[in-house]
């Protein structure tokens, strides 16, 4: 009697990143200051801007239209409506998405494409203009995940993990391109301004398989926390994506992760201490502080996280993907990815690096 297969072993081969050229950091900081009218409240949001843990920020509006002037994207007497925001998106995103793609080696062959974009629509989706340029196949398997926030990229990377189990041939590229700075909002309320102050543009990209090295996607990570619905909202407004983060979120993840059902959830049963690398999406400097302090890590493990803050600011689903692409240089033994979004809910996903050739 034959002997059954092993079963596939998903793992990401590689991963590359891509910003835009449009720095908005400064920008933002000028032009969210002079809303607040308050002379008290627009010192305290200088103050609490420089202590963001951010140096850079990126935009795909162009050194023209990003400028907060009369003339600029958001300089006129009405925010751009939602549609204006779509058209923008839809302009600019796929170029975004390619110069990612441009990075990795092997695209021809791709089986299976899952995006995560929720800063966004258009039809046809992202996916098949992205399916188009790469001139795959036509009958290339699609998915397409919206609306997830900044623990889709996670999403992303374990629906490409089931779809390589259960076809151990597939070549699954998973793409993230989010444009955070198309919903920026005139107000101003101080929780509001300084948490659009953290959001960028981005785009990152990976090829996930069974075959040749890499870091195994293992066993997933899920838990909501209860009465956090209101938390983290994004609403779709006339003009914009509206979101809102509470200032309460670093304090609500701090006492869930101290928690020991959640962090043995996290670790699978082993010591904190044991883990090798930690790619924890950073949502902000204190969603890391948070981070650090809940599950009682020593300082080094979000090293990698806090510099991907520091110079690319919160890229929503595609920022854990930056993260993880700079881990994958060190070839860790073990790990966790996690992320953080709306819900309040928290998903992750197991790693560690394999050198099997599948």
């Amino acid at each position: 009697m034959a002997q059954a297969a092993p079963p596939a072993i998903p793992r990401i081969n590689a991963i590359s990143t891509a910003v835009p050229q449009g720095e908005i950091d400064g920008l933002y900081r000028d032009w969210a200051a002079a809303q607040v009218h308050d002379e008290r409240t627009r010192k305290l949001f200088k103050r609490m801007s420089a202590r963001s843990g951010i140096a850079n920020r990126y935009t795909v509006l162009d050194r023209t239209t990003a400028h907060f002037g009369p003339e600029g994207f958001y300089g006129g007497a009405s925010m751009p409506s939602t549609g204006e925001r779509m058209q923008v998106y839809a302009r600019t995103a796929p170029p975004l998405a390619m110069q990612a793609i441009t990075g990795l080696p092997g695209c021809e062959d791709v089986t299976h494409i899952v995006l995560a974009s929720c800063t966004g629509f258009v039809a046809p989706g992202l996916d098949q203009i992205i399916a188009r340029k790469l001139r795959l196949r036509g009958d290339v398997e699609r998915v397409s995940i919206g609306f997830m926030g900044c623990y889709a990229g996670i999403t992303a990377l374990r629906t490409a993990a089931h779809i390589v189990r259960s076809d151990p041939q597939a070549k699954v590229l998973v793409l993230a391109v989010e444009l955070c700075t198309l919903h920026l909002q005139q107000t101003d309320d101080l929780e509001a301004l300084l948490a659009m102050g953290q959001f960028a543009d981005g785009a990152a990209a990976a090829i996930v398989s069974a075959k040749g090295s890499g870091l195994v996607l293992g066993e997933s990570i899920s838990a909501q926390l209860e009465d956090s619905e209101e938390l983290i909202c994004w609403t779709i407004g006339d003009s914009g994506f509206v979101m809102h983060l509470s200032g309460a979120v670093p304090g609500r993840i701090a006492d869930a992760l101290e928690r020991h059902d959640i962090s043995r959830h996290i670790c699978g049963g082993e010591p904190v201490g044991n883990l090798a690398a930690w790619a924890v999406h950073p949502g902000g400097k204190s969603i890391l502080d948070a981070v650090e302090r809940g599950l009682d890590l020593p300082e080094d493990r979000l090293l990698v996280s806090r510099s991907v803050l520091n110079n690319f600011g919160n890229m929503s689903s595609a920022t854990v993907l930056f993260v993880i692409e700079k881990l994958m240089e060190k070839r860790p033994q073990s790990g966790v990815a996690l992320a953080f979004g709306p819900g309040l809910a928290m998903e992750g996903i197991r790693i560690g690096w394999t050198g099997d050739a599948g």
